[in-house]
């Protein structure tokens, strides 16, 4: 039985028909009512009357009555929570972070839930950078997110810088040796962090800040990836410690924390110095470094202008492997031998670039020479490095041309150097390129996970603050893995993006005559696509408590226990 409608000279009329086979079995309709022309019924106040208290007593919602009782007050004002944070929440699980403080957390006498605490400041970090006190006052903005007190979280940051080492080694541990990955490629950068203070301490000191930023105490942070580009781990240094100094603390730690069968160091020249690459090769793995050219002897000078043996890649690229005996005397005086290979190039592209450079350092150097009382002061890094002093005890600067000429002789060549003398070409070259993985992660870091500014002052807070952050890094490098190449721009995936995809996936709670509901915003397709990777549903577009648990609810990890959402 059911309503039909039918038109038949320019009117509609409204019947109830049942349906029922005849004995030749083909459907037939009965007409059991017919109400007549639905324009009269409209206009027949007493007839819609009567539907009206029909639906009213088989408790069918009419829109009158929800708009009284709006207007009554009956309906509360909208609460918008995010529930794109779950995504971030999966990648916890998926890493071991959860099973690995959770551990943590259970030793020791402060009473705090180090896991949930440490969680909620790395989604702060990941979706919304903020103070540890702002994360505390706008920690409801995340749907089902128990509340943390304020101490907890200063407390959670003394808790982490304690067991800093135990909880990297455990997630290399669950990440790369249980799940079978070998970590033989390593790559290994440092930069600096400052804060806006000038009071130092034993980890905040002045120094060469490479964010320019000189007025300010910093700290030194060495940060060791893989090469697919997850962090493994980091060591931080007091503010004054210099590039090359970091090596020997951070090879210290790999070979203790990490049980790794063979390591191959990859660096920029910045880490390139005779007593670095001894330490390496003592420690028993190798390294592939940006050499500097134009500061080696003129015999490997010459033989990376001499034409013979270069294959060339395409008209504007060529390259040669060439062997290299690296010999060089310690602070002891003791001679050290270690036989590399060297793999020089040459582009069009670079030459372009490297003539370029020198005309901006000539142009320096020239300015400079109007005003030579200033000269003296100067560093060799700018344009002083092309001028000369001729002078006995007067100074007298010139232009230096034969430093210019023999720097030009170079233009568009590149070397890097190598343990790995089995390596190809290539391969070398390929490893030393993919450096730009470990340049992209301290930009992230820095501009879209808002590591700095540091609001803390001891340094136990510090490093608590910087373990925090590294495993919310983890996190974001872990969900852009599990993402989809891009149709579209290679943007579309970028922690940016991802950033404002999961700060669109919001909730709307609405108590209407006693009844919660949650109705769920338009959210950016990027947000659907991310819960699709790490395999959590989305809510539908209107849901009940029990029903939003029940689709965010997170099945048992490869690692790890049982989790459920709450």
């Amino acid at each position: 039985m059911f309503v039909k409608a039918t038109k038949a000279k320019g009117y509609t009329y409204v019947n109830i028909v049942e349906s029922y086979r005849d004995e030749a079995g083909v459907s037939r309709h009965k007409i059991l009512y017919n109400f007549g022309r639905l324009d009269e019924l409209k206009a027949d106040k007493s007839f819609v009357n009567c539907i009206k208290k029909i639906c009213r007593l088989i408790e069918i919602p009419l829109l009158e009555d929800r708009e009284e009782a709006l207007a009554a007050g009956e309906c509360s004002e909208a609460e918008i929570t995010n529930y794109g944070y779950l995504a971030y929440k999966k990648i916890w699980d998926i890493l071991g972070i959860r099973s690995c403080l959770e551990r943590t957390g259970e030793t020791g006498r402060l009473q705090l839930d180090l896991e949930k605490t440490t969680l909620l400041m790395a989604i702060q970090h990941l979706l919304c950078p903020r103070s540890k006190l702002s994360a505390y006052e706008h920690q409801g903005i995340y749907y089902g997110f128990p509340d943390i007190p304020l101490q907890h979280m200063y407390r959670a940051l003394d808790r982490l810088a304690e067991n800093k080492e135990k909880i990297e080694q455990e997630l290399f541990e669950i990440n790369h040796l249980k799940a079978g990955q070998e970590a033989d490629i390593v790559f290994y950068d440092v930069t600096t962090f400052a804060f806006q203070s000038i009071k130092t301490d034993e980890l905040k000191d002045f120094g060469f800040s490479k964010d320019c930023r000189f007025g300010e105490v910093q700290v030194v942070m060495g940060l060791l990836l893989d090469a697919d580009g997850m962090p493994i781990g980091y060591e931080l240094f007091p503010g004054n410690t210099f590039d090359g100094k970091t090596m020997v603390s951070s090879l210290d730690n790999l070979k203790k924390k990490f049980n790794i069968r063979k390591v191959v160091i990859v660096a920029d020249r910045g880490l390139n110095s005779r007593c670095n690459l001894n330490l390496i090769k003592e420690a028993g793995y190798g390294y592939i470094v940006a050499c500097r050219l134009r500061s080696m002897n003129r015999e490997v000078q010459g033989e990376a202008l001499n034409e013979a043996d270069y294959i060339k890649a395409g008209g504007d690229f060529k390259y040669k492997t060439v062997p290299y005996t690296n010999i060089f005397k310690d602070a002891e005086k003791n001679t050290h031998q270690l036989e590399e290979s060297l793999v020089m190039s040459w582009s069009s592209k670079r030459a372009a670039k490297d003539v370029k450079d020198r005309q901006r350092l000539t142009h320096k150097a020239e300015k400079l020479l109007k005003t030579p009382a200033s000269i003296e002061a100067l560093s060799k890094r700018g344009g002083k490095k092309y001028l000369k002093d001729e002078s006995g005890n007067q100074p007298k600067w010139v232009l230096d041309d034969d430093k210019i000429k023999n720097d030009s002789l170079l233009d568009g060549y590149y070397g890097i150097q190598t343990s790995e003398t089995e390596m190809s070409a290539a391969d070398v070259m390929n490893a030393y390129h993919m450096l730009w993985k470990i340049e992209e992660s301290f930009r992230i870091m820095k501009s879209t996970m808002e590591v700095r500014p540091v609001f803390h002052r001891t340094p136990d807070r510090i490093r608590g603050h910087f373990l925090m952050c590294f495993l919310a890094f983890m996190m974001e490098r872990k969900l852009e893995s599990l993402l989809p190449e891009s149709d579209e721009d290679d943007e579309t995936n970028s922690p940016v993006k991802i950033r404002e995809a999961l700060n669109s996936m919001q909730l709307a709670k609405v108590t209407f005559n006693g009844d919660t509901v949650y109705f769920k915003t338009k959210n950016l397709p990027l947000g659907t696509k991310i819960f699709k990777s790490v395999s959590v549903k989305t809510p539908l577009n209107i849901s009940r408590e029990e029903q939003l648990a029940e689709r965010f609810f997170i099945p048992e990890s490869k690692f790890n226990g049982q989790m459920s959402f709450f």
